[in-house]
């Protein structure tokens, strides 16, 4: 059964196609309008091994939150759409990744239970055009709709660039880690008998 979702979201701040499958090649066709959100998406799918295609138009004449919040809010609803029923999947992903001189951690929960914790601190406001404080909207988003649990520890590093993406880099691997298909698992990984 092919792991695979599409999703369409269209408000008066926003307008985005997006298609995600679990199972991928790590190929993504990326059109948000938002260049350094483009950037780390591109790194999350590759290290994910997913396919993603995403194309959005949005208020950026504004600034990028409500595009990259939105985002945020389809690729959840994808995964979690993706995953159906959730049997036979791992549940749990953990990924420390380094970059340079930063390193981060991202460890999931596909629990069906949202919660986001986020430690660490970035050096600088802005990576470019991008405000940084928007990696946190996208990755709550993200953990909200797909209703999982997602804690994000940023370890240290001085470039902002640099922690963000391997954040992302992370949050790919961990995630492909957490929907791997285990032979050993009957059913859904959960004593209570679902997720």
């Amino acid at each position: 059964m092919e792991r695979y979702a599409s999703i369409s979201r269209k408000t008066n701040e926003t307008d985005i196609q997006l298609t995600f499958a679990i199972d991928g090649e790590g190929k993504a066709e990326l059109h948000t309008g938002v260049p350094f959100l483009t950037h780390m998406l591109d790194l999350f799918t590759k290290h994910g091994h997913f396919n993603l295609t995403v194309t959005a138009k949005g208020d950026t004449e504004v600034d990028d939150h409500h595009t990259t919040e939105d985002i945020g809010i389809c690729l959840g609803q994808a995964l979690r759409a993706a995953l159906g029923d959730k049997k036979g999947i791992k549940r749990y992903g953990n990924a420390f990744v380094p970059m340079d001189e930063a390193l981060a951690q991202v460890v999931v929960d596909l629990s069906n239970r949202p919660h986001f914790e986020f430690r660490g601190e970035f050096p600088s406001e802005k990576v470019g055009t991008f405000d940084v404080e928007l990696v946190h909207e996208f990755l709550w988003k993200l953990a909200l709709e797909a209703r999982m649990n997602l804690h994000v520890i940023v370890h240290y590093g001085r470039n902002t660039h640099h922690m963000i993406e391997a954040v992302f880099k992370a949050l790919g691997r961990a995630l492909d880690e957490a929907t791997m298909i285990d032979p050993r698992v009957k059913g859904v990984p959960s004593t209570k008998g679902m997720l």
